[in-house]
């Protein structure tokens, strides 16, 4: 399915690129928005725009361009697939917004699991 293998290669991209704090968040039970998001911490604004390039570029090489793209020039990047939302923050942006918190009643994704540095189903 869609979901899981944007999912999949996302999470894959930011851990390969050293994103930070990777976390993944069941959301469909909470939210019509989406069925996943993604957090990940980047070390600096330069970092944000580098991790969101790369997913950007990987999922759209597979066939999986985003929707939408928010927030060019701050340090928070969202990157919308539909199904999967990627969002890259800076440190102090991630916890001045702390997403992780409101949506900490979604299940979270054993990350173990799907990391593995394969950009392939």
């Amino acid at each position: 399915m869609n979901t899981e293998l944007i999912l999949k290669n996302a999470l894959n991209v930011l851990n390969e690129k050293k994103a930070r704090e990777l976390k993944a968040v069941k959301v469909d039970e909470l939210t019509a928005l989406t069925d996943y998001f993604i957090f990940a911490t980047a070390t600096s604004n330069t970092h944000v725009r580098s991790l969101a390039d790369e997913v950007d570029f990987k999922l759209s090489e597979i066939g999986f361009p985003p929707k939408h793209i928010e927030g060019k020039a701050t340090g928070w990047l969202l990157l919308d697939f539909d199904t999967v939302i990627v969002h890259v923050f800076t440190a102090e942006n991630r916890e001045f917004y702390a997403l992780d918190q409101m949506w900490a009643d979604g299940e979270k994704l054993d990350l173990t699991t799907i990391l593995d540095n394969s950009l392939e189903d």
